[in-house]
C-alpha cells in the first residue's frame, strides 16, 4: 500500500464517520419534533420483575420517563444508511474514481452488517410502536419476548448461512492459539452469540449509557478492522460511531428521546456480525465487557432468586443496582463509559496481538 492509499483509507474512515455525525446531528431536531408531535412515548410505565410481579425498586427509580419519546435509535441507523447510499450512488457516476474509493458497500465486508442493522432496527421499530401504543402481548405493550427471540434467531440464521455458504467461513480465531474449524457448528455458535448480544440490550436503561458504551465498542472494532485492512468494514463501524455520538449529544440528561429497541436491537445484532467478520468473536466479551457484565448480572439475579429465594443485587441489571444504592445516574453512566473505553482498548490489543 502506497502513502496515497493509506491517506485515503484514513480519510475514508474518519471522514465518513464525521459526516455521519453531522448528518445525524442536523436531522435530530426534525426527528425530535416528529416524535413529540406523535407522542411516541410509553403510555404505561414500569416493568415486571424477572419472575413476574412488579419490579418495585426499578419502578421507583423511573418515575419521570413516560413523557420522553422512544425510537431515537432511528437517528443512528438512519444516518448510517444515508451515508452508505450517498457514497454508493456517487461511486456510480462516470469519472467518479475518487468516490468509488470512498464507497464502502462491499459484498465481503459490509453487505451483511448493513442488512442486519436495517432488518433488526425495523423489527425494533415495530416493537417500539407497539410499546408506545400499548399494543401486543408483552407487559406494557410490545412484541412478545418469544417472538422477538424467534426474529433474532431468523436474522442469525441468515447471517450464519451467509458466512458459511457465501463467504465460506466456518472458523473462529482464538488469540495466540490459531483458527478452529467449527464446521456446521459455526451456524449454531453464530446464532448463540447473536442471542447473547441481543440479551445485553438491557443496558439501555440510563440516559447516555448505552450510546456511550456502544460508541466505545464499535470504535474498537473499527480499529481492529482497519489494522486488518478491512477498510470498508472499518468505515461502516466508524459511520455507526458517528451516529451514536450524535444520538448521545441529545440523549445526555435530560434525554430528548430514548434509543428504544429500534436502536439496541439493530446495534447488538450488528455487533455480532462485525465480531465474526473481524475474527474477534472470542474477544467480544472483553471488548464489550459492560454488555457481558450487564447480561451476567441479570442472569445471576434470576438464579439467586430461584435457588436462594433472595436477590443478589438490589435491582438488576447492574447499573440500576448502583442507582438504587444512591449513585446519581450521571456517575453510573460516566463510570460505565470509562470501563467501556478501557476494556475496548484491551480487547482490541489482545485481538491484534493474538493474530
Amino acid at each position: 500500500m502506497n502513502e496515497l492509499d493509506a491517506t485515503l483509507n484514513v480519510l475514508k474512515v474518519f471522514g465518513l464517520g464525521s459526516l455521519s455525525f453531522f448528518i445525524a446531528f442536523l436531522y435530530a431536531p426534525f426527528l425530535t419534533k416528529i416524535l413529540y408531535r406523535l407522542k411516541l412515548w410509553k403510555q404505561q410505565g414500569g416493568k415486571q420483575a424477572l419472575f413476574g410481579g412488579e419490579a418495585s425498586v426499578f419502578n421507583s427509580l423511573k418515575k419521570e420517563e413516560r413523557k420522553v419519546p422512544r425510537m431515537g435509535g432511528i437517528l443512528i441507523w438512519g444516518s448510517a444508511l444515508l451515508v452508505t447510499i450517498i457514497f454508493w450512488a456517487l461511486g456510480k457516476y462516470p469519472d467518479g474514481n475518487f468516490f468509488i474509493k470512498l464507497n464502502f458497500l462491499s459484498r465481503s465486508q459490509t453487505w451483511l452488517p448493513l442488512f442486519t442493522l436495517i432488518a433488526a432496527s425495523l423489527i425494533g421499530l415495530v416493537d417500539d410502536f407497539f410499546q408506545v401504543r400499548n399494543k401486543g402481548l408483552y407487559f406494557a405493550g410490545g412484541l412478545d419476548l418469544s417472538k422477538r427471540i424467534l426474529l433474532v434467531v431468523g436474522i442469525g440464521l441468515i447471517g450464519a448461512w451467509w458466512f458459511y455458504a457465501k463467504l465460506e467461513i466456518s472458523t473462529i480465531w482464538i488469540p495466540w492459539l490459531g483458527a478452529v474449524d467449527m464446521g456446521i457448528g459455526f451456524i449454531i455458535l453464530f446464532v448463540a452469540v447473536m442471542l447473547a448480544a441481543f440479551s445485553s440490550g438491557v443496558i439501555d436503561g440510563i440516559d447516555g449509557l448505552a450510546a456511550g458504551v456502544m460508541a466505545a465498542i464499535f470504535s474498537a472494532y473499527s480499529g481492529i478492522a482497519f489494522f486488518q485492512n478491512q477498510i470498508d468494514l472499518a468505515t461502516f463501524c466508524a459511520v455507526i460511531v458517528g451516529g451514536l455520538l450524535a444520538f448521545l449529544w441529545f440523549n445526555i440528561p435530560p434525554a430528548r428521546f430514548f434509543m428504544g429497541e429500534t436502536g439496541m436491537l439493530g446495534l447488538t445484532t450488528t455487533l455480532t456480525v462485525v465480531a465474526f467478520l473481524t475474527d474477534a468473536v472470542v474477544t467480544l466479551p472483553l471488548i464489550a465487557f459492560p454488555l457481558a457484565l450487564t447480561t451476567a448480572s441479570d442472569i445471576l439475579q434470576g438464579l439467586s432468586r430461584k435457588l436462594r429465594g433472595k436477590k443478589l443485587f438490589l435491582v438488576a441489571p447492574l447499573h440500576h443496582h448502583f442507582e438504587a444504592k444512591g449513585w446519581p445516574s450521571y456517575k453510573v453512566t460516566m463510570r460505565f463509559w470509562v470501563v467501556s473505553v478501557v476494556f475496548a482498548v484491551i480487547g482490541m490489543v489482545v485481538t491484534l496481538m493474538g493474530k
